[in-house]
C-alpha cells in the first residue's frame, strides 16, 4: 500500500491508499477521501468539510481520490483545472473560454458578457485543454509577459526618478518663497523705516521751528519787561519817562506784529500724521500668492493641431452696435474677459457654459487688458486716455485709474509695473501708483522699433517680451526691455494679437492673414495653426487656456469669438 513518505509520530497501524496532505503535515494519518485542485492536496473527511464552510475555499474543485494514482502522495494523470478566481464575480473559478473575443472568465461572465457569441465559440478549458493549449504559444505569452515587465519595471525605475526630482523641485520651490518672502519682509522693514525716518525728520523740523519761536517770544517777553520797569522807575523823572513811554510803545508794536505772526501756532497744535498707501495694501491683499506657481513640462516642439471648433455670442441685451471685441485675457475659475469697443463695454464670458455673465459700462473706448490679481484687472482706454482699473470680485465695476498723455492699447503686467503700448511708436512703463517710469522707442542704434505697436504678450520665465507691431512686425524685448529680434513673415498680413502657451511657444493673429501663426520663443516659426477656411476671419486679441488647449480668438467686428479646441 502506499503512504507518505515521512513518519508520523502519531502514525496509525492503519495503511491508507491515500492520506490526508494538511494532517499529515500535523503528524497526523488520516485517510483521505477528496483531492482539492486548487491547493493540491489530498483531503480527509473534516478537511473537506472545511472546504465547503470557509468562503476562501469554497468553490475549490474536489475530485476523488480514486480519478487518479498516487506518487508521494501527490496527484498523477488527474484532470487539469484552471485555480484562477473571478475579480468579478468573487469565488467563481475562471473556467471557460470564447474564442470569438478571444477572452476567458467564469461561466457568470460568459453568461452575461458573451451571450451573442456563437456557441460554437465557447469552450470548457478543462474538456477542451489539448484542444485550446498550445506549448509554444504558452511559451511565447511568457516571455512577452517577462519583457513587458522589464519595460515597466524600467518606467517605475524612470517615475522613481521623476518622483525625486519632482520632491527636489518642490523643496527648491519652497526655499524660493522663503528667500523672496525674506526679501519683500526686507523691502517692506526698509519702506517702514524711511516712514519712521521721514516721521523723526518731520517732527525734528517743527521742533526746531517751534523752540526757535519760543526763544522769539521769551525775548520779546523779557524786552517787555525791562521796559515795565523802566517806565516804573521812571515816574518822578517826566524826561526819562517820555523816552522810555515811547521805547516801550516801539516795544508793544513789534510784539503785537510778533503774535500775529505767531498767533496760529499758540491757539493750534502742530500735527504729524502717516497716511499708509492703501492701494499697496489692497494689491498685496489682492494678491493670489507672491509668485506664480508653474508646472514646467517638457516645451512643445510641434505644431498644435486644431480638432474642433465653437462660436460664442457676446452680444447682450443693450448693445446698439455690432461688438467689437479688440482685447482679451483669461482670469480664474475658466472665465474670460473680453473689451468690447464699440459698445463701450467689459464683458465676463462663462468659458464652460459659453455665455456672457457679466458685464461693465465704461464709457470710453476700451482696447487691451490684462490680469493684475484675482480682485482686479487693468484696462486701456481712449477718450479719456488712460488705465482703468476695474474690480472683478463680485460683479465688476471700475474702480482708480491712471491718466496718460497717450491712448492705451495694449497693455500687461510684469514685476509689479504696467506696460502699455500707444498703437503708435512707443512702450511705456508705470508703476501701479501712475508714475511713468521709462518710454521705449528705439533700439540700442537709434532704430524705431514699432509701427503701431499693439498687444503685448510676456513668457513665463519674464525674461521676454513680445509686441504685435501692425506693420514692424513681432518685436522682442529682453527682461531689460533690451530689444532682441523681430519676426517678420509672408504668412502674416499686419500683426495684432500675441499670447504664450507656457510651453514655449508663442500664438501671433493676422488681422489681414486671417489666421493664427505659431512660433518658439526664439522666434523660429512652427507652423500655421488656424486659417481661414477655420472659420477666422480679421482677428485681433488671443488668450490660451493651456490646461484645456483652447485657443480663445477675437474677430474685427463681430458678435462672436472663436473658441478653438487644439491638441
Amino acid at each position: 500500500m502506499a503512504y507518505s513518505g515521512s513518519t508520523p509520530v502519531n502514525m496509525s497501524e492503519e495503511v491508507f491508499d491515500y492520506i490526508c496532505t494538511a494532517c499529515d503535515r500535523e503528524r497526523k494519518t488520516l485517510e483521505a477521501v477528496k483531492y482539492c485542485v486548487e491547493c493540491k492536496d489530498y483531503c480527509c473527511q473534516s478537511c473537506t468539510d472545511i472546504h465547503k464552510k470557509v468562503s476562501l475555499l469554497f468553490g475549490h474543485n474536489l475530485l476523488d481520490v480514486g480519478q487518479g494514482s498516487q506518487a508521494g502522495n501527490q496527484p498523477s494523470n488527474l484532470p487539469e483545472f484552471p485555480t484562477e478566481r473571478c475579480c468579478v464575480h468573487k469565488g467563481k473559478i475562471i473556467d471557460m473560454y470564447c474564442e470569438e473575443h478571444n477572452s476567458v472568465g467564469c461561466y457568470v461572465c460568459i453568461a452575461t458578457d458573451h451571450k451573442s457569441c456563437p456557441e460554437s465559440k465557447i469552450f470548457s478549458v478543462p474538456d477542451m485543454l489539448d484542444v485550446l493549449f498550445n506549448s509554444s504559444d504558452s511559451q511565447q505569452t511568457e516571455a512577452r509577459l517577462k519583457q513587458m515587465m522589464d519595460v515597466m519595471s524600467t518606467l517605475s525605475q524612470s517615475k522613481g526618478t521623476q518622483l525625486e526630482a519632482l520632491c527636489e523641485a518642490k523643496e527648491k520651490a519652497t526655499e524660493q518663497v522663503a528667500k523672496f518672502q525674506k526679501v519683500i519682509e526686507t523691502m517692506v522693514r526698509n519702506a517702514a523705516d524711511t516712514s519712521r525716518k521721514d516721521i523723526e525728520e518731520a517732527y525734528k523740523k517743527v521742533e526746531q521751528e517751534i523752540l526757535q519761536d519760543k526763544r522769539n517770544i521769551d525775548n520779546t517777553k523779557n524786552v517787555l519787561q525791562e521796559t515795565d520797569e523802566k517806565l516804573t522807575k521812571a515816574a518822578s523823572n517826566r524826561a526819562q519817562r517820555f523816552v522810555c513811554s515811547k521805547l516801550a510803545q516801539k516795544h508793544i508794536k513789534d510784539a503785537e506784529l510778533e503774535t500775529t505772526q505767531h498767533r496760529t501756532g499758540v491757539i493750534t497744535n502742530v500735527q504729524i500724521s502717516f497716511h499708509p498707501i492703501h492701494a499697496l495694501k489692497d494689491y498685496i491683499q489682492g494678491l493670489h500668492g507672491i509668485g506664480k506657481v508653474q508646472i514646467a513640462g517638457k516645451k512643445r516642439i510641434d505644431l498644435y493641431k486644431l480638432k474642433s471648433s465653437k462660436d460664442i455670442n457676446i452680444r447682450v441685451s443693450g448693445d446698439t452696435k455690432t461688438c467689437y471685441p479688440l482685447g482679451c485675457c483669461l482670469i480664474l475659475d475658466h472665465q474670460l474677459l473680453v473689451t468690447d469697443l464699440d459698445n463701450q463695454k467689459l464683458k465676463r464670458i462663462d468659458a464652460k457654459t459659453m455665455t456672457v455673465v457679466d458685464q461693465c459700462s465704461l464709457g470710453c473706448y476700451i482696447y487691451g487688458i490684462c490680469y493684475i490679481h484675482k480682485k482686479e484687472v487693468a484696462v486701456g482706454c481712449q477718450i479719456p486716455n488712460k488705465i482703468q482699473f476695474i474690480s472683478i470680485e463680485n460683479k465688476m465695476m471700475p474702480t482708480r485709474k491712471i491718466d496718460t498723455s497717450h491712448l492705451c492699447y495694449g497693455i500687461t503686467m510684469k514685476d509689479g509695473n504696467l506696460y502699455v503700448t500707444d498703437w503708435g511708436a512707443s512702450l511705456y512703463v508705470y508703476d501701479m501708483n501712475g508714475t511713468l517710469i521709462r518710454t521705449i522707442t528705439n533700439d540700442i542704434a537709434g532704430n524705431k522699433l514699432f509701427g503701431n505697436s499693439a498687444h503685448i504678450a510676456i513668457n513665463n520665465d519674464g525674461d521676454k517680451m513680445f509686441i504685435g507691431g501692425w506693420y514692424k512686425g513681432i518685436v522682442c524685448l529682453d527682461g531689460k526691455c533690451t530689444h532682441i529680434s523681430t519676426i517678420k513673415d509672408n504668412d502674416l498680413n499686419v500683426i495684432d494679437g500675441v499670447c504664450t502657451d507656457g510651453r514655449g511657444n508663442i500664438f501671433v493673429v493676422g488681422p489681414g492673414s486671417h489666421n493664427v501663426v505659431q512660433y518658439n520663443e526664439d522666434g523660429k516659426k512652427i507652423g500655421v495653426v488656424v486659417k481661414q477656411e477655420d472659420g477666422l476671419k480679421s482677428p485681433r486679441s488671443i488668450a490660451f487656456h493651456p490646461g484645456d488647449k483652447i485657443l480663445f480668438v477675437t474677430m474685427d467686428g463681430s458678435d462672436v469669438i472663436k473658441m478653438f479646441d487644439l491638441e
